[in-house]
């Protein structure tokens, strides 16, 4: 079967009320443009809709190029998640000839897949946004893992485990989107759709390997590569691309001569990575992990984020420690609170301070220089206001409060 151009199927969407059989009661949502708001992929486009009655948006999927037995596939994977409870996975509806198109294909009728609309980012534009916050980081890998040991113990499989096919809700839960490679009990026996992205797929998968263990080893390296990370951010930078990870697929056909798999070995202290390090090369070797428990994705759940003060008072002052060059800390050592106004040259700010007080380094004019290690979040008001001769200084991805006049009167 010949399918539309996104063109010509974007020219049926602006007339949705027309075009649409059984879903006319749908409008599109338009983006700045005034065109309907659209995400493409391999296969298909997604067009956000609108019940104007309810409010409720919905994911329009039109499809661009065949796929043998993809209208029984969706109905036996409609009929598998129709009584599935969880935020994990969403409803899908498959409508045969529902939208008229006018193009240049010999029909003129053509399916849709209907789903409910999932607000937020892709796991791949979140980590782009993310990578350098630990505690993000190290939340993101606690709830992939919890979705890794749900999607373990159920009968079905997505089939295309990959950062791009998850969702990052505003909340921070996640969701799994795009079935067209997913399995469930009533296609046992059938060869698979897709052998999955590359970068997320054990390197001996094939169309015969399709079962509820497919998503086995995407699920492990992604939760390995997502602890990794949270615990060295440099990770992703030194050996993460666009549309992946850290491994590559070459990576897994050797893993003895892989830069990234040697890397992880100085982030072994770490008790949660041994367990998530042992199930990548169990799957790694086996390609499934039908003999360890789902429970062992279990991480513990990252702490809430302490929220660092930058008020200085004049207790803070009366007990704080001082370093070799004068610079005055609280007890902890988390928090700067003054610098002697004599400090000159280039300072280097200790490892573990949270955050740069208010009026920290005043008035401090032959400052030429800061380094603030990783960590940090706050720099406080004034902090380094009439310091006239910095011209260098460092402001790591981990702040993310810079309050009023912080850099007032500096060059």
């Amino acid at each position: 079967m010949q399918y539309p151009l996104i063109s010509e199927y974007m020219a049926a969407i602006r007339d949705a009320h027309d075009n649409l059989e059984q879903l006319s009661h749908l409008v599109p949502v338009m983006d700045k443009y005034g065109e309907p708001y659209r995400s493409g992929g391999a296969f298909a486009v997604v067009f956000k809709m609108q019940d104007e009655q309810t409010g409720k948006c919905y994911a329009l999927k039109c499809f661009t190029e065949e796929q043998e037995g993809r209208a029984e596939a969706y109905r036996q994977i409609a009929e598998e998640l129709e009584f599935v409870d969880s935020s994990y996975v969403t409803s899908v509806k498959y409508l045969e000839n529902e939208l008229f198109v006018d193009s240049s294909c010999d029909d003129d009728e053509f399916p849709v897949l209907l789903m409910d609309w999932v607000e937020g980012d892709t796991m791949e534009t979140y980590i782009a946004a993310h990578q350098g916050d630990s505690h993000a980081m190290s939340m993101l890998c606690y709830r992939f893992c919890k979705l890794a040991a749900w999607l373990r113990s159920q009968p079905f499989a997505h089939g295309d485990i990959k950062p791009d096919n998850i969702m990052v809700r505003p909340d921070g839960t996640l969701t799994l989107v795009d079935y067209d490679g997913m399995f469930v009990p009533a296609m046992k026996g059938k060869p698979s759709p897709t052998i999955g992205t590359k970068d997320f797929s054990h390197p001996l998968r094939t169309i015969n390997d399709f079962d509820e263990t497919i998503d086995d080893f995407a699920l492990a390296s992604i939760a390995l590569s997502l602890k990794a990370i949270s615990l060295d951010a440099s990770l992703l930078e030194q050996y993460g691309a666009p549309d992946r990870l850290l491994f590559s697929a070459t990576d897994y056909l050797n893993l003895s001569t892989s830069k990234a798999f040697a890397a992880l070995q100085s982030l072994l202290a770490d008790e949660e990575m041994q367990t998530l390090l042992s199930m990548f090369l169990l799957a790694n070797a086996k390609k499934y992990l039908s003999m360890c428990s789902f429970r062992l994705f279990s991480v513990q759940k990252p702490k809430e984020e302490e929220v660092w003060s930058t008020e200085v008072t004049k207790e803070d002052l009366e007990n704080a420690v001082e370093d070799e060059f004068g610079v005055k800390y609280s007890k902890d050592w988390k928090r700067l609170l003054r610098a002697p106004e004599e400090l000159k040259g280039e300072y280097t700010i200790r490892e573990g301070v949270k955050a740069i007080g208010y009026g920290a380094f005043l008035s401090c004019k032959y400052l030429k220089g800061v380094n603030i290690p990783n960590g940090v979040t706050s720099i406080g008001d004034w902090a380094f206001m009439g310091c006239s001769s910095l011209t260098c200084i460092n402001i790591p991805d981990s702040v993310t409060s810079i309050e009023d006049c912080a850099f007032g009167f500096c060059i």
